[in-house]
């Protein structure tokens, strides 16, 4: 192989589209911008969800509801679920260090406590939230609760 015989891999190169260079270069007369409009004009630019004079969708759909931009969003762990994550990840403190590290939350979230279902261990939360009736229970069942903010 010499020098001069080196050739780019088959496929590698593309032949350029040359546009408005006449009937030869197959892209003449309109150079692939179809006839007439805006379209085919220099410097157009077309808006996001531009419809060509129909209605937009965004106006065409009503509004409804509000979104509260102080809600806070909590994780929520309910007291039936306690006993299934302290047996599967060996937590007898559930705080938030703790809970990230096992994967059950991200590093952002807020958690709160819920009193759904029943608690049978005795258990240490350190949470942003408790209900009363999770901090009764916690409580009666020997545990501690302490809010963290």
């Amino acid at each position: 192989m010499k020098l001069h015989e080196l050739r780019p891999a088959k496929g590698a190169t593309h032949k350029v589209k040359r546009i408005g260079r006449g009937d030869g270069s197959g892209h003449g007369g309109t150079s692939t911008k179809g006839t007439k409009g805006a379209q085919s004009r220099t410097g157009f630019k077309n808006k996001m969800a531009h419809e060509g004079g129909q209605m937009p969708i965004q106006r065409r759909i009503p509004k409804r509801g509000f979104n509260n931009p102080h809600r806070v969003e909590y994780k929520v762990i309910n007291l039936g679920q306690v006993e299934h994550l302290a047996e599967k990840y060996g937590i007898q403190e559930f705080t938030l260090e703790n809970l990230y590290i096992n994967g059950l939350v991200n590093q952002t979230d807020r958690i709160k406590i819920l009193g759904n279902g029943e608690l049978k261990g005795k258990f240490v939360f350190k949470v942003n939230a408790v209900s009363e009736k999770a901090k009764s229970a916690i409580e009666a069942a020997g545990g501690s609760v302490e809010i963290v903010k």
